[in-house]
């Protein structure tokens, strides 16, 4: 018999909107979409009466707007999100949360709800978040004034920015935006499969083309439509040039109007609330973990955080890969994908990764994507009750990472799991901050940024006999961005100086190609 106790996911909801913009009146807001799948999680599970009264604790994931220091944008900014959705519902909850910034927070949310759940600290927890930057962009775009400033009063902890996902080194030495910093680790891995630019482009172009069909499928993604290897491998106007290796279509598109919320309780309380049980979809192992800044980690190729998270999630489930049918790898840059598949033991090209369609086609909802991979996942468990999910969730720059098991069958004996140990095992090899000095070493990986489809600029990171160096390449070097864009980079060496506080790339060094070494 199932202990009473243990935790389990009874209702889970979505929304999207395609506003056009002509009424202001029925623009949607990241509160509003946050309702309505509020709303619609409450009613799935049967009971919504009953678990409204039950919910005594609401976590709100962060936006975007919210995610960032310039703080409000031209509409405003709900000053207290969970208080105002919990009055939006009628919920009566004790506590309330505003997440920090990640886009691992859904899956920790998660797992937070079921310890907590579990513990008896809470009754019931509703988990939402909604992002409307679509919403945004098309009234700036046609000049309607909306208003998002709407609150409700209230006491709420609000988690802040959380901690540093780059350092003032890394930014000053052009890593900062995500398209600018992932290709540092797709540049890298590229190298690590060898795999010429075009036969990495082809290969992220494949991997994608199968996502965007799934996407077109899914009737809340926000860009349903399927597209082909060849579109997406080709640059053009709708598939623009970002950084090397990046085109449009290979990236997180921020540009939705979407919500997805979950209900967490005990399975003795959602039978005392009368919700049938079909609806039970528990969570059988998970963990959590942050990296090391960019340049501190060991091998910028691969994703020590990914590994470690899966590992765990997997071990505490009592699972292997193996037992995993169904898959929603996040999914911003085709590296995160490629190296939670190369963690996990799956050839990309037989294996469905993905059970929304994606970042770049389902939507990417800011810090929210995950609670829709674990919505959509729950749905899909349901109805394949023998069945085993996984989601795996990302934040920041591969910085913090999440992964969740999940299962309609009963767990025997549910536990918290903790990932003190993985994450002192990440911090044990860590490298050293990188150099603040003149240097000469061997490019591990790069970019080339892109203004309107023209090199704009770079840097290149290299590792020397004394440790790791960032140099940024100087938009006025036209021969150096030039080279960069010319034969690859990758294991040429590169003379970096330092002044005025910053690493500045001085040229490339003659008859360079050579292996990298310790």
């Amino acid at each position: 018999m199932i202990d009473p106790n243990t935790p389990v996911v009874i209702g889970v909801g979505q929304s999207v909107d395609r506003w056009d913009g002509t009424d202001a009146g029925i623009a949607p807001s990241p509160i509003s979409l946050a309702q309505r799948a509020a709303s619609a999680a409450l009613a799935d599970t049967g009971k919504p009466q009953a678990v409204g009264r039950a919910i005594d604790r609401v976590a709100v994931v962060r936006t975007m707007a919210d995610s960032l220091p310039m703080g409000a944008g031209p509409f405003g900014r709900c000053a207290n999100p969970p208080a105002t959705l919990a009055a939006g519902l009628g919920i009566e909850a004790s506590a309330l949360v505003y997440s920090c910034v990640g886009g691992e927070q859904p899956q920790t949310l998660v797992a937070e709800a079921a310890e907590a759940v579990f513990a008896g600290r809470t009754h019931a927890v509703l988990i939402a978040g909604g992002e409307a930057t679509a919403a945004l962009k098309t009234a700036i775009k046609r000049g309607v004034a909306l208003d998002w400033s709407a609150s409700t009063t209230g006491n709420f902890e609000d988690r802040g920015f959380g901690g540093p996902l780059l350092t003032a080194h890394e930014i000053a030495g052009g890593l900062g935006m995500p398209t600018t910093t992932y290709p540092a680790f797709e540049n890298a891995l590229r190298a690590r499969l060898g795999h010429s630019r075009a036969e990495h482009r082809r290969a992220m172009a494949e991997l994608l083309s199968g996502f965007s069909q799934v996407a077109a499928d899914n009737p809340y993604a926000q860009f349903p439509k399927a597209r082909t290897a060849d579109f997406l491998a080709t640059e053009s106007t709708e598939n623009y040039a970002l950084a090397d290796p990046y085109l449009k279509w290979h990236v997180a598109q921020d540009a939705v109007n979407q919500g997805a919320a979950v209900v967490v309780t005990t399975v003795g309380r959602a039978t005392a609330m009368g919700v049938d049980s079909a609806k039970f979809v528990f969570l059988h192992g998970y963990a959590e973990v942050t990296d090391a800044p960019v340049l501190q980690r060991p091998d910028l190729s691969r994703s020590r955080a990914i590994e470690a998270v899966i590992g765990l999630a997997l071990e505490s489930a009592g699972r292997t890969a193996g037992d995993i049918a169904h898959l929603d790898l996040y999914s911003c840059f085709p590296c995160a994908i490629l190296l939670a598949a190369e963690a996990l033991g799956v050839d990309w090209r037989t294996r469905a990764l993905t059970v929304t369609g994606g970042l770049p086609f389902f939507g990417g909802p800011g810090n929210n994507y995950a609670m829709h991979a674990i919505a959509t996942l729950v749905e899909r468990l349901r109805a394949e009750r023998d069945a085993f999910g996984m989601v795996v969730a990302t934040g920041g720059f591969l910085t913090k990472q999440a992964a969740g098991v999940y299962s309609a069958i009963p767990p025997t004996d549910w536990a918290p799991v903790s990932s003190g140990a993985i994450q002192r095992g990440l911090n044990a090899t860590d490298l050293p901050p990188p150099l603040a000095e003149d240097a000469e070493g061997v490019i591990e990986t790069y970019t080339v940024t892109m203004a309107k489809g023209v090199p704009s600029g770079g840097y290149a990171i290299a590792m020397t006999p004394k440790g790791r160096v960032l140099g940024r390449a100087r938009s006025s070097d036209a021969a150096t961005i030039e080279e960069f864009c010319g034969t690859d980079p990758i294991g040429r060496r590169i003379r970096i100086c330092h002044s005025d506080g910053r690493n500045m790339v001085e040229g490339f060094i003659a008859d360079a190609a050579t292996a990298l070494r310790d």
